[in-house]
């Protein structure tokens, strides 16, 4: 796995609020590990578009989405 190869989150918190981020595999594990441990604390990580720190107490569901899909035309099997 590259260092480079990142994936998208969709974090939904109480309330309804939804966030949706572009951030290193490695981050993606460690929010997983997060979760699973201590969901009383804050989990800070650096996205794309800045740093942000959220109440794992807060977060209702993570969905972690596969590689990017290209939509287009292309050559069917």
């Amino acid at each position: 796995m590259a260092d480079s190869e990142r994936v998208r989150l969709e974090l939904a918190f109480e309330g309804q609020q939804v966030l949706s981020v572009n951030v290193p595999m490695a981050t993606a594990e460690d929010l997983d590990r997060a979760l699973a441990g201590d969901a009383d604390g804050s989990f800070t990580f650096e996205a794309e578009d800045g740093r942000y720190t959220l109440s794992l107490r807060r977060i209702v569901y993570v969905k972690r989405f596969q590689r990017e899909s290209r939509v287009g035309f292309g050559a069917l099997p």
